[in-house]
């Protein structure tokens, strides 16, 4: 087998084409069983290893908009970035060809590299405001990248309900027209009011003429979430008794490229790989990078 092959139990595995068609409409997609216990328990271990301070190589630059949780932090949901550069057992499970391909076929791409890998742990604090990821779509912080085919998955490391906080779509929310932005649409949720991120989700799909369907992605352990960079998607507090553990992995299409992007106030948007990332032969931040930004599947699926 070449690195970009499945077996057939494992092509037995990807979506169906009426699956896929069902993703283009609504936005998202709840896989079937893509990692095993096994991989999934090495990948618990290395990301608590990885808590500990374990790194394999660290970034040369710290960007400013870096997630990057530290016990000093106290216990808030954490979210650690390119966890898969820094850590070599994350991201060899992350890179999973399985998991490519069934990227591939949703973003309808013959090449799907890694854009991002964020490392999560939402702790079992139901009052905790940081458990509460208020209503966002991905790529309002992806200004800089000229694709429309992004996806992330969302990959939890156990069963995942909506007891834990589990992710929730806003169904179809990927097929709205954007409002004219009055403001820096870029500055990530995290540093936006809930309510007024709560108020936009309204605002923009009373624009669409469109319902607020928020679905709950009650997911089985090594199963995975899908959903494209312009589906609408939050998360509710960790109501259980243990921690909710997950890497939500952001994923390119092979076209993906830089360009530059404007606030508007005139300044430029600068995306964390924008510091990281090697340059391309006309100067800009290359996206295709493979030290940060390595493929995951290549060729027809």
């Amino acid at each position: 087998m070449t690195e970009f092959e499945l077996t057939e139990a494992e092509r037995a595995l990807l979506p169906t084409p009426e699956e896929a068609a069902e993703y283009a409409e609504r936005g998202w997609y709840l896989s079937r069983k893509l990692f095993t216990d096994e991989e999934l328990d090495l990948l618990q271990d290395a990301t608590e290893k990885y808590y500990e301070g374990h790194r394999d190589r660290t970034l040369a630059v710290r960007p400013p908009n870096l997630a990057a949780w530290e016990p000093s932090h106290g216990p808030v949901q954490r979210h650690n970035d390119y966890v898969h550069y820094e850590s070599e057992a994350i991201g060899r499970i992350l890179r999973k060809p399985l998991l490519g391909a069934v990227a591939a076929l949703l973003a309808e791409a013959e090449e799907i590299r890694v854009f991002q890998a964020t490392l999560i742990l939402k702790p079992p604090i139901p009052g905790e405001p940081s458990n509460q990821v208020p209503w966002h779509f991905d790529r309002h912080y992806w200004a800089t990248s000229t694709s429309e085919r992004m996806l992330t998955a969302f990959i939890p490391f156990h069963d995942c309900g909506e007891e834990m906080g589990t992710i929730t779509m806003v169904d179809g929310s990927h097929r709205w027209r954007e409002r004219p932005a009055g403001e820096d649409s870029s500055r990530h949720f995290a540093q936006r009011d809930r309510s007024e991120l709560e108020q936009l989700l309204v605002e923009n799909a009373e624009y669409n003429g469109a319902e607020v369907r928020k679905i709950p992605m009650v997911i089985p352990r090594g199963h995975v979430s899908f959903h494209h960079c312009r589906t609408y998607h939050g998360s509710g507090p960790n109501l259980a008794e243990v921690p909710r553990r997950a890497v939500s992995l952001h994923l390119q299409d092979g076209a993906n490229e830089y360009r530059a992007h404007t606030r508007p106030d005139g300044a430029p948007v600068v995306y964390n790989h924008d510091l990281l990332v090697r340059r391309t032969a006309d100067g800009r931040p290359d996206y295709a990078d493979p030290e940060f930004c390595p493929p995951i599947w290549q060729g027809a699926v």
